[in-house]
Order: structure tokens, then C-alpha cells, then sequence
């Protein structure tokens, strides 16, 4: 882990997308944080130890989801699958697909493996999933101030985690999508889909993979700013029903969302330009994706 000095820092950003406003300071107070996201290595060994069953490869409660087709209500999960061919960009189902078997075992579905990915971060994991984890291991899920403040490294205000420009002297910083997305992706920082982790720069914090290659957790409820003018990272619960999501953890009717940050793999200029310290999506805490994961945290106070 490494440690992160307390500060008051500029978070959220003015320059960006409007659920990123009102750049603000905000006093954090120093904690420990993880240098890397939680690796299927990693989560093997706790469910391994603690014989977890994921959301994911629960078949979901009927009286959760009324009104869900039948054929919904199996163990699954949300895969990216890249179309064919040019898509409206609008509709994110055009790349999103809810997959029977897919989960932390099989990130891309039945007959895929994490076998030969120990290093890999770990995927479609729920709330309730890291959350039993971090308690296994004794640590808690950073806010969305915490992590924000980690991800900067001390660069307050910058656009990105290593300064203004998001390829430095030509230099790819974070695993994130060149080409155009969804149906074309250069590989030109060396990677389609995750990546291990530490492969690429650390922050000034010593801190790997903030931007890029996964979305990450923060135990936040999501509060708006300003709503996000898409949907590109945070693909909606197929089972749907009569729950829909909400802001407000207090209703019981509706899917409460937490915040995600840190924009992951499939983040592109010419669509989701969410790979900043700033960015941030609202979450359904029943949902894991192939795109997100965590790191957790250990406060001192």
C-alpha cells in the first residue's frame, strides 16, 4: 500500500463533462491505499478461503425484479462485445451484452478462463462483493473524495493523473481504447481489454492503473453534479423489471447506484473521454460489468 498525505485539493473539473461540477476543495485526511486493483489472484484466494458466491453467479431473486422474462433470472453478467460494424452510439446495448455464465471466473462467458490472467484485475464484481472483501482482508472502499485525491498524485487541478496531455512525448500513460471505439481499437498501447496490472506508469503516489484499464469502486452513494450525457460505462441491469435506478439509497423500490471512477479499457477520444482523475459514472450496486473492479483502503483515524 502507500500512503496518501491528507490535503485539501481541487476535485471534480469545470473543463469536462457537466456531472464532474462544480470543481470544488475538498479536505481529505491522510490513508493508506492500495498500489494496485484487487488481481483474480488475489480474489481467488478469498473466495477460496471464504467460500463467496458472487453476484454474478447468483441466480437473482424473482421478487427483486418484477416483471423480469424468466430467461433473465440466471446466474450472468454484462460482457463488452465490439460490433461488426459502425453503431449508433447513442444506444449502448449496441456493444453491451448481458451473458448467461459470465462472472469473475469467466469474464467474457462460459469457455473463458482467468486461468492464465493471475495478474489481471479483477471483473465483474458487485457492491456486495468488495465489500465482503475488503472486510475479509480488514481494509474499507475509498470515498470518491479519497480516491480522487490518491488518483492526482499531487498534481491538483491537471486534466490527467500525469499532467495536460493524455500522451506525453508520445508516450501511452494508461490502458485506455485508440481507434475508434466500438469497433476499432489500434492496440496501440499494447492491450485489448484488461491488462495486468502495474503495466503502465505509476502516479506521483506510487500508485498503478488509476486511469484506465478498469473502472474502480468507491463506497460514495452517487449524488448529482449534473447528469452524465451518456451511458457509456455504466450499461443498465437487463432484468430490469420495475426497479430502476436511482440517486437516493434510501428508496427500497429502486437499484441505489454508488460512484465509479477512474475510466477503464474501453474509454475513447471519440466517445468517453472519462480517463481523468475528475471523471466519474453512478453505479447499481447489483451490477458487475467486464470493466470494473477495485482497490481498497485502510484509514488510520
Amino acid at each position: 500500500m502507500a500512503w496518501i498525505p491528507g490535503a485539501t485539493f481541487l476535485m471534480g473539473s469545470d473543463r469536462h463533462y457537466p456531472e464532474e461540477a462544480p470543481a470544488r476543495e475538498v479536505a481529505v485526511d491522510g490513508f493508506w491505499i492500495d498500489r494496485f486493483t484487487v488481481t483474480n489472484a488475489e480474489f481467488a484466494t478469498f473466495v477460496r478461503k471464504t467460500g463467496q458466491v458472487t453476484v454474478s453467479e447468483q441466480p437473482p431473486d424473482p421478487d427483486a425484479y418484477p416483471g423480469a422474462k424468466p430467461e433473465l433470472l440466471v446466474p450472468a453478467s454484462t460482457v463488452f462485445r465490439a460490433p461488426a460494424h459502425r453503431v449508433d452510439l447513442s444506444n449502448h446495448y449496441n456493444w453491451w451484452t448481458y451473458v448467461p455464465g459470465a462472472s469473475w471466473r469467466h469474464p467474457q462467458g462460459p469457455g473463458t478462463s482467468v486461468e492464465k490472467k493471475p495478474d489481471h484485475p479483477v471483473v465483474h464484481v458487485a457492491w456486495d462483493d468488495v465489500s465482503a472483501y475488503a472486510t475479509w482482508i480488514g481494509k474499507e472502499l475509498p470515498t470518491e473524495a479519497e480516491w480522487e485525491l490518491a488518483c492526482r498524485g499531487g498534481l491538483d487541478g491537471a486534466s490527467f493523473a500525469w499532467g495536460e496531455e493524455l500522451h506525453p512525448d508520445g508516450r501511452f500513460m494508461a490502458n485506455t481504447w485508440q481507434g475508434e471505439f466500438p469497433i476499432e481499437n489500434l492496440e496501440q498501447d499494447g492491450y485489448v481489454g484488461t491488462a495486468p496490472v502495474g503495466r503502465f506508469p505509476a502516479n506521483g503516489f506510487g500508485l498503478h492503473d488509476m486511469i484506465g484499464n478498469v473502472w474502480e469502486w468507491t463506497s460514495d452513494w452517487y449524488a448529482d453534479h449534473g447528469e452524465p450525457v451518456s451511458s457509456c460505462c455504466t450499461p443498465a441491469n437487463p432484468r430490469g423489471g420495475a426497479r430502476e435506478t436511482s440517486h437516493d439509497p434510501r428508496d427500497a423500490s429502486v437499484i441505489p447506484r454508488r460512484v465509479m471512477k477512474g475510466g477503464s479499457h474501453l474509454c475513447a477520444p471519440n466517445y468517453c473521454q472519462r480517463y481523468r482523475p475528475a471523471a466519474r459514472m453512478a453505479h447499481p450496486v447489483d451490477t458487475g460489468t467486464s470493466h470494473l473492479s477495485f482497490r481498497c483502503i485502510v484509514r488510520t483515524g
